[in-house]
């Protein structure tokens, strides 16, 4: 088993990270695609910016966003399962990831439960994918993207796509969601991946 590969020995315990970057619906969808999908054990951990947002940006209560977890976490409680190596999982998906939590996981500085799940998912050779929500990047923030990186983090950006004919943002959504699943070996059943199209005579 690679550092990449779902853990084999609980394949279905992954923690979700939604940060206070702008996109937090982003979030919401990747727990209910992955409720409906995969047969998993999801932890939840929302910081107080991303509840901020979910007020500003959506329609949607904090307790429908829970409902979609079996456990949530306090991002204040560093005492949480989650922020123990032991406390064995697949990895972790941070979606949308601030500037701010992209520098805490970069650098090692686990002040809040969400940078410290990914710290611990990190030193144990688990799977970190971080969904960066920022335009345009600083230089600071290709640094930190490079570190986070180079530390065994995957980053998926919520690129646009126009290959599979995605016209809407939840087309949009559907596609980025299905890239990050991908970095488990999870097949999103929505995903609508590159096709051998023939070139036009």
């Amino acid at each position: 088993m690679n550092a990449y590969s779902i853990n084999q020995a609980h394949p279905s315990r992954l923690i979700v990270g939604i940060s206070g970057a702008s996109g937090v619906l982003l979030g919401y969808e990747l727990l209910k695609t992955l409720r409906e999908q995969v047969d998993a054990e999801l932890h939840l951990v929302v910081s107080y910016g991303a509840k901020r947002n979910f007020e500003l940006e959506t329609s949607l209560k904090l307790e429908d966003v829970y409902a979609l977890a079996d456990h949530v976490h306090d991002d204040h409680n560093l005492a949480a399962v989650i922020s123990s190596g032991s406390f064995v999982t697949s990895g972790m998906i941070v979606a949308p990831c601030s500037m701010k939590t992209l520098s805490g996981i970069a650098n090692g500085y686990s002040d809040n439960l969400l940078v410290r799940a990914a710290d611990v998912c990190l030193k144990e050779g688990r799977r970190v994918v971080l969904v960066p929500r920022e335009m345009p990047l600083s230089r600071v923030h290709l640094r930190n993207l490079q570190s986070a990186s180079d530390a065994g983090c995957a980053i998926v950006p919520p690129m646009l796509t126009f290959y599979n004919g995605a016209e809407t943002l939840q087309g949009q959504m559907v596609h980025v969601i299905g890239k990050v699943l991908m970095q488990f070996g999870i097949e999103s059943k929505q995903f609508k991946p590159w096709e051998n199209f023939a070139p036009r005579l």
